[in-house]
């Protein structure tokens, strides 16, 4: 990594990388060396490998940082990461792989909601505490059937909630949903009809699409024949991408509108619109630097976003979700402690379960009858400007 920062940004990231970990006890003697092993089961391969591999770079450059730190006081945090596939029977494999390694004081899933919610049960009975990146509901609810199973990443209520408040401040009164055909998609769809039937907005038609479908044409052609004047797309980002490639050779002449779950890459293609008719709800951590570090959470944020960006050449959007859960294990960890190599899984759930952070990704609050922790204040509205996602307004 060779970033250019100035000494008092350097102070302030280490400041800042101290002080988040509060339960810290650096003169302990019993955690002066070792590990601290932390699985992760991501989608290196397959259909959701492009995010699967923003989170690994993620989890690898938040591990370094906090390893060069030293605030762990001798102990380094070691990442094992394991291929699912886009597959959750191979998910499931992994998990089980994990869960059966003493060694391992928590676990990471990636963006796959199939493989989170799968594995549900795996990491309950074998009381190993996991922080899925998918934002199915279903993956952490409900909390008392998820005990040991957290989420981070955009809940589908939050998302519906943000873009019908801005279709009902533009008053629009026609809009149609592309979803994907699977837990979180389908979530999307229902809550969605909700919030748009309390702002008396008409939802004049649907289609879903697999989340493996490279081909997505057919269902916008028919979304855009129903003459919505906004169209919805609530998918991933890799088809996000087709879909408005898609309205445009329809010649849609409305607004299209994302969910959270379309956020990738920081600069936008050639077929994304590159003027203020494309909208997506999401975290400012996208767009850190059109924001005033007004405070030591948004300064470790654009702190966050300089160093991700400097190593690889671009931002992810998801990638802080990714961090924030290697700092949540971390923090409960170090609280808990850790005898010899022999984590303490119970301890570090029970902290997790009432987990307060300013994280990368914006507020998080755990609790126990809510184990889904970014808050709905850490969303806000983007717009594709310039050839790249900018805060709107």
């Amino acid at each position: 990594m060779r970033p250019i920062r100035s000494a008092l940004s350097t102070l302030l990231a280490s400041a800042v990388l101290a002080t988040s970990l509060t339960g810290c006890q650096v003169g302990d003697a019993e955690q002066e060396t070792g590990e601290i092993v932390i699985g992760a089961d991501l989608e290196l391969s397959g259909a959701a490998a492009q995010v699967g591999k923003a989170y690994q770079r993620a989890l690898e450059l938040k591990i370094e940082q906090v390893n060069n730190s030293g605030v762990l006081a001798g102990r380094k945090v070691r990442l094992d990461v394991k291929d699912n596939r886009s597959d959750a029977s191979e998910s499931l494999r992994n998990i089980g792989d994990f869960t059966a390694n003493p060694v391992i004081s928590a676990i990471i899933m990636g963006g796959c909601n199939e493989c989170a919610i799968g594995a549900a049960k795996t990491v309950n009975d074998k009381r190993v505490p996991t922080i899925a990146l998918a934002p199915a509901g279903a993956v952490s609810s409900p909390a008392v059937e998820r005990r040991y199973m957290f989420k981070l990443a955009p809940n589908a209520d939050d998302n519906s909630a943000a873009i019908v408040a801005e279709l009902e401040r533009k008053q629009r009164k026609k809009v149609a949903l592309l979803h994907t055909d699977d837990s979180y998609g389908r979530e999307g769809e229902d809550t969605l009809r909700g919030e748009l039937e309390k702002a008396d907005i008409e939802l004049v038609a649907t289609r879903s699409v697999k989340t493996t479908d490279t081909e997505v044409g057919q269902a916008v052609r028919a979304l855009t024949g129903a003459k919505p004047d906004t169209l919805i797309v609530w998918t991933p980002a890799e088809q996000a991408v087709l879909a408005t490639s898609s309205a445009q050779e329809a010649s849609y002449p409305g607004e299209l509108f994302f969910d959270a779950a379309a956020a990738g890459e920081l600069f936008i293609g050639g077929d994304t619109p590159s003027t203020g008719n494309a909208t997506m709800v999401f975290t400012q951590t996208m767009v850190i630097d059109d924001v005033i570090a007004t405070t030591p959470a948004k300064a470790a944020r654009k702190q966050w976003f300089r160093d991700y960006t400097a190593r690889f050449g671009g931002y992810y959007g998801f990638s802080s979700f990714a961090a924030d859960a290697i700092q949540l294990i971390l923090d409960a960890a170090t609280k808990v402690g850790i005898s010899g190599d022999v984590p303490n899984r119970d301890g570090i759930r029970n902290l997790l379960e009432t987990a307060q952070a300013d994280g990368l990704s914006g507020p998080i609050r755990m609790t126990p009858d809510n184990h889904s922790g970014l808050m709905p204040q850490a969303l806000t509205l983007l717009v594709a400007r310039g050839g790249r996602w900018r805060l709107a307004g």
